[in-house]
């Protein structure tokens, strides 16, 4: 029992569980009946993303000094009290049944889906 992190809508892998899309928006041109069966996710958890003015500065960033400004930004986004609620839930989930969350980025460590593992390693997640 554990988290994965994955990309979105790439072939889910066995005892993957629930897939949780941490992403401001739903893929577009894909029906929202299709989106679990084409492999995006089965649940929508946006509250996991960053804000759409900090989802475009990430999407800017093409350096280590604006990457990590993005970072300090996403984790303080991320101490609100939701985003925060929703963090300790899927940490202590994560010792007792297994789900992926992810998002549509090609490369995690230039996605926010990279700060969240951080971000539910420091709350004791059990992640693969």
């Amino acid at each position: 029992m554990s988290i994965r992190i994955v990309r979105l809508g790439t072939p889910r892998t066995a005892g993957e569980g629930l897939r949780l899309g941490t992403v401001r928006r739903p893929p577009r041109g894909v029906p929202k009946s299709e989106f679990a069966s084409r492999d995006f996710y089965d649940t929508w958890l946006p509250k996991l993303s960053p804000s759409a003015p900090l989802m475009a500065e990430g999407q800017a960033a093409r350096d280590d000094k604006a990457w990590t400004a993005f970072k300090r930004k996403f984790h303080t986004e991320m101490k609100q009290p939701e985003p925060s609620h929703l963090l300790d839930l899927l940490a202590a989930l994560s010792h007792q049944t297994s789900f992926s969350l992810g998002c549509y980025c090609e490369d995690e460590n230039h996605c926010h889906r990279s700060v969240l593992r951080e971000l539910l390693a420091q709350r004791g997640a059990k992640i693969e």
